[in-house]
């Protein structure tokens, strides 16, 4: 029995209804699974992009903690470097003092005529010459000729030796400086300066130390006394 144009039609219908309900339901799904594709892909990119914004802070945060500590310590170091400069500038101007009062020494011209006698044959011993020129101030130069028989006979029981001392009028000391002498070799090849300011220096270098202690009090961070 063959169909009619209306139950053809009706059957078109169906069929288009039934795929077009087919394709909405496969277009639901898609969507769906795209969405859910979506959300996870969203969820992934959200918590590797949170990881790195954290990650980026911690090494934020470390740098300036390290910036903080570097300017800590470089204010410390600073700060310690100028008390160092403070103390050093003080320990020159209280050696300054002190030779600015060697002058005392010379006034007691029995205790100065005896400290001659020692740094004449203190020379003598460091030098062991058979001749030895001498010079000084001018106007120390009878007391230190005075001190000539005293000195050489000291250095002759010290050593056994003689020498002859002969004062370098040529070449007389510097009127300025506080006292005392320096021998020289013939042909100045050797010179010991024993002047009240070169001996003040050498016993300061020697007493450095103590005088950092007496002055600033034990440091337990100083390694080396110098």
């Amino acid at each position: 029995m063959a169909l009619s144009d209306a139950d053809v039609q009706k059957q078109i219908h169906h069929m288009m209804a039934f795929i077009e309900q087919e394709a909405n339901e496969k277009a639901e799904e898609i969507d769906a699974r795209a969405e859910e594709e979506f959300t996870i892909e969203k969820g992934r990119l959200v918590q590797q992009n949170r990881l790195k914004i954290i990650e980026y802070y911690e090494r934020k945060e470390k740098q300036v903690e390290l910036n903080k500590k570097i300017g800590a310590s470089n204010l410390l170091n600073k700060s310690r470097l100028e008390v160092l400069k403070a103390q050093e500038a003080h320990i020159r101007n209280v050696l300054h003092e002190a030779q600015q009062k060697l002058h005392i020494v010379t006034k007691d011209r029995a205790s100065y005529n005896r400290l001659l006698s020692l740094l004449i044959t203190q020379g003598l011993c460091q030098l062991m010459e058979k001749g030895l020129f001498v010079r000084c101030r001018r106007e120390d130069q009878s007391a230190v000729e005075a001190a000539f028989p005293s000195a050489l006979q000291s250095y002759n029981q010290l050593s056994g030796r003689k020498c002859k001392l002969e004062i370098d009028t040529a070449n007389f000391l510097p009127a300025e400086i506080c006292g005392g002498i320096e021998l020289v070799t013939p042909g100045n090849r050797i010179k010991i300066s024993n002047t009240l300011e070169a001996r003040l220096e050498m016993l300061a270098q020697q007493m450095l130390p103590e005088i950092r202690s007496m002055l600033f009090g034990a440091n337990p961070n100083r390694k080396f006394d110098n």
